[in-house]
C-alpha cells in the first residue's frame, strides 16, 4: 500500500467508528445529556466527546463500558442496527439529508418535541396534538405546491 493510499484510508472514519458515535449522540440527546456534563463524568473534554459522536477518535473497550454506565445502556446498544456493504443502516451521526425522520432526530427541536409528546400521559390529548401536527404538515404541503 502507498504512503499516499495509507493516509487516505487513516483520514476517514471506519464506518463502525461512525456508528458507535451515532448511537452515543443518539443516547446523549434522548437522556438531554449535554457534551460538557457527559464529558466531565468521564474525565474528559466536550472536545473529545464530540470527536467520539462524529467517529473522528476510536473510542477505547474501557471508554465503551463507561458510556454504557453513563448513559444506562448495555454495552450492545452501541452496535445494534449496524450492518456494512450496500445495504448499510445510516446511523444517527451520517443520516441521510432528505430523510424527514432523520432531520427531526437531529435537531434540538425534534428531540425535545419527542420527550415533551412522550409525557403526555391523555391519550385523548396525545390525538389531538398529532392531529395538530398533521394539519400543519398538510397546510405547508399545501402551500409549497
Amino acid at each position: 500500500m502507498t504512503k499516499q493510499k495509507a493516509a487516505s484510508k487513516k483520514d476517514n472514519p471506519h464506518p463502525v467508528d461512525i456508528h458507535v458515535g451515532s448511537r452515543v449522540k443518539l443516547r446523549r440527546m434522548v437522556m438531554g445529556v449535554s457534551q460538557d456534563t457527559l464529558g466531565k463524568a468521564m474525565g474528559l473534554t466536550f472536545q473529545q466527546i464530540q470527536k467520539y459522536e462524529k467517529g473522528v477518535n476510536r473510542i477505547s473497550a474501557s471508554k465503551i463500558y463507561e458510556l454504557s454506565h453513563q448513559l444506562e445502556v448495555p454495552i450492545q446498544y452501541f452496535f445494534e442496527d449496524y450492518a456494512d456493504g450496500p445495504g448499510y443502516t445510516y446511523g444517527f451521526a451520517e443520516g441521510e439529508a432528505g430523510d424527514p425522520f432523520m432531520q427531526l432526530v437531529q435537531s434540538p427541536e425534534g428531540i425535545q418535541l419527542c420527550r415533551c409528546f412522550a409525557s403526555i400521559k391523555d391519550p385523548e390529548v396525545k390525538k389531538k396534538v398529532l392531529d395538530l401536527v398533521k394539519s400543519i404538515a398538510e397546510s405547508e404541503n399545501d402551500d409549497a405546491s
